[in-house]
């Protein structure tokens, strides 16, 4: 299957070089000239990504964004950002980008973005549902076949990315994950995991479920050892279950 990238870029210079090097590297590209035009462009072709560029005229690229995910677009985003805007990179991974190169960039850091970005939409979406009941804890309620956060009742938009990330805390509940577990179990085992994906993920996930993300009840953090999903929220939980399992281990031997 060859991939098709839409690229939103104002700069000739930078769009021209960006295109002719993912061409060549087997990718269908298309370009945009301004962010104005992006989601009437979306109606009538359909890309597997964008890259989309903060600053443009017009409309710039985190309104652009804005705009899409009010719509309920999930199409995969990747921002080009200056190197310097750190709260527009900030603000764009709150509105739903997946990841973000800083300017200036060698195309091949936004290659090895875009191939981790698609690798992980394809993993996590599958051809069919699944046909796992719904899952409770607290406030909430994962839908695993409509893909639905539900808090109160009220849906959450997720991000596929975050969607995927909470599945594996849910069917891997009270369980410490490590890093490079939590990646493998995302994106397939030998791939490489030198992307932010995993954290931008969990940092959103805590801003979704938590009250506190700064002191997070159901994803809390082993430190030294990665994650573990806490369903009943309850503070401490993390460092209470790992003393015992140490104390269950040292007993088994």
């Amino acid at each position: 299957m060859t991939h098709h990238i839409l690229l939103v870029e104002d700069d000739p210079v930078v769009r021209d070089l960006v295109r002719e090097f993912l061409q060549l590297e087997g990718y269908d590209v298309s370009v945009l000239h301004s962010g104005k035009g992006l989601k009437r462009r979306l109606q009538v072709e359909r890309p597997t990504l964008v890259v989309l560029d903060i600053m443009m005229p017009e409309k710039d690229g985190i309104s652009a964004l804005k705009e899409l995910r009010v719509a309920g677009d999930d199409i995969p985003v990747i921002l080009l950002t200056a190197r310097a805007d750190v709260i527009d990179r900030v603000v764009g991974l709150e509105l739903g980008a997946d990841d973000y190169v800083a300017k200036p960039f060698d195309p091949r850091e936004l290659l090895a973005r875009i191939r981790t970005v698609l690798r992980r939409h394809g993993a996590i979406v599958p051809g069919a549902p699944e046909n796992l009941p719904p899952y409770r804890f607290g406030r909430f309620e994962v839908n695993f076949s409509s893909r639905e956060l539900l808090r109160d009742g009220e849906r959450i938009m997720l991000r596929s990315g975050e969607f995927a990330t909470l599945k594996i805390f849910v069917k891997h509940a009270m369980t410490v994950l490590s890093r490079a577990q939590l990646n493998e179990k995302l994106r397939g085992h030998g791939v490489t995991y030198r992307d932010r994906s995993l954290d931008v993920s969990i940092w959103r996930l805590r801003r979704l479920l938590e009250n506190d993300p700064s002191e997070p009840r159901y994803v809390q953090t082993v430190w030294g050892q990665g994650y573990i999903f806490v369903p009943h929220g309850e503070l401490g939980a993390a460092e209470r279950f790992v003393q015992e399992h140490a104390v269950q281990t040292l007993q088994a031997h």
